[in-house]
């Protein structure tokens, strides 16, 4: 097992070009939200842009853009029709196909919520999206009785459970995982072929070859609902702009600790919100070398 360090971010952030422009720097589809839940598609949201990304594309159901629209000035929005709880509905499936084939990739599930609709459209876009994505929240607890799906995707995937959506998609408990940290997200990535992020105190990455690493930074203030979220927009920001989906991976994990152990310094660590840890990414990008 390797651990992680600031060498991985710098491989996994390119830098930027003096002729760059948001066409250049990776276009993110981000397919999150519902009623009740939007707060997880803004701090996934917020997270991606400032990782960088070029343009970030936020679908989400037409009665939360207002609210969505107020906090993140900087994104493109497709409101989406919905279900009557307020969920994305499938009647949406080919239109987020084909935005997300003019985009470099995909997050999906931030705030999703699971009702048929929406394990339909993750279903849709597991078996028909080619481009690279990232899986997290309830887009994994969408798939949880039938994980057997992941094999049919056709381009790079991350997956970034906690240690209970690791045990729904095992059939185990959040005990047992935690128990063998490692050798199960390891098993799981080799398994489905997809790279696993295995969220916690020590979070583990594990690729498809077999490759592990274990994360050196964060902090207990990062214990709060949110946190999530926001690695999962800094991880698909990473990966839209155009690097291996391992290396992706790590890069977000290594800095998304860092970002909340510089805030845990100045804030303490009973007072970190994760939109703080997304105020200190600029810093712990610069402390990396980044510019």
């Amino acid at each position: 097992m390797e651990r992680t360090d600031k060498n991985i971010v710098k491989k996994a952030i390119p830098k930027r070009p003096g002729d760059a422009n948001k066409g250049t720097m990776g276009t993110l589809l981000s397919i999150c939200g519902s009623y009740g839940m939007v707060g997880a598609a803004i701090l996934a949201g917020k997270a991606a842009l400032r990782c960088g990304v070029g343009l970030e594309k936020n679908a989400l159901p037409k009665s939360v853009y207002p609210i969505a629209a107020q906090s993140i000035l900087e994104s493109v929005y497709f409101p989406l029709e919905e279900t009557a709880e307020g969920k994305i509905s499938f009647c949406n499936a080919d239109f987020l196909l084909n935005q997300a084939a003019k985009s470099t990739a995909v997050l999906i599930g931030c705030g999703l919520s699971v009702c048929d609709d929406t394990k339909k459209l993750v279903q849709s876009f597991i078996e028909n999206c080619e481009k690279p994505m990232v899986l997290d929240a309830d887009a994994l607890n969408c798939i949880s009785e039938n994980p057997e799906i992941l094999k049919k995707r056709r381009a790079e995937t991350i997956i970034t459970p906690h240690p209970g959506e690791m045990a729904r998609l095992c059939g185990s408990t959040a005990e047992r995982v935690n128990q063998s940290r490692a050798e199960t997200a390891a098993g799981f990535a080799e398994k489905y072929g997809v790279v696993t992020v295995l969220k916690g105190s020590g979070t583990i990455i594990a690729s498809p070859g077999g490759r592990i690493l274990l994360n050196t930074t964060g902090n207990s203030g990062m214990a709060t609902g949110g946190s999530g979220d926001v690695l999962a927009g800094m991880t698909a920001a990473l990966l839209a702009q155009g690097k291996s989906a391992f290396e992706c991976a790590a890069a977000a994990v290594y800095l998304h600790g860092l970002a909340g152990d510089l805030a845990a310094e100045q804030l303490g660590k009973i007072s970190v919100l994760p939109s703080d840890i997304i105020e200190y990414i600029p810093k712990a990008l610069m402390s990396c070398g980044l510019n």
